[in-house]
């Protein structure tokens, strides 16, 4: 066995590691390439060719599947939970004061804890406001403007 076998083995092997632990197809095409380049090197062939093998494989690859891969990728990607409460309307149900640490909404039939995004303001119960932001289990809600 040649260094370069070795060589295009360890280049094989690492990318095909990197490719288990990232699951997004961003090494599979130079794990391609070393292979080429490692079938090459066992046929005796120069150090130039094989190289140049690695590059045009992986190069190859790479322009002809990405762009496959793009229209395959899931795209309408629905939000769920929190995400989905952005930019509801919510009704207070007990008033908001930050300054009192104080303050729950309901937002579709559910009861958060409510903050409000600007800190001096005041919403009394009956409020009708809209959720800005979430984290954890505190909704940040800015006064609707009529």
């Amino acid at each position: 066995m040649n260094i370069w076998m070795l060589i295009w083995s360890v280049v094989l092997v690492a990318a095909l590691i990197a490719e288990s632990l990232t699951l997004q197809l961003v090494t599979i095409w130079f794990a391609a390439g070393a292979l080429a380049a490692l079938i090459m090197a066992w046929l005796g062939c120069s150090v130039l060719s094989q190289m140049i093998i690695f590059t045009a494989v992986s190069a190859l690859l790479l322009c002809v599947t990405r762009p496959l891969l793009k229209k395959l990728q899931v795209r309408n990607v629905l939000p769920t939970n929190t995400e989905a409460e952005i930019g509801r309307l919510a009704v207070v149900t007990e008033q908001i004061s930050n300054a009192d640490d104080t303050g729950r909404v309901r937002i579709g039939g559910v009861h958060w804890k409510a903050r409000m995004s600007q800190d001096d303001m005041i919403c009394q119960a009956g409020e009708t406001v809209r959720v800005e932001q979430i984290s954890g289990t505190t909704a940040y809600v800015a006064r609707v403007k009529i």
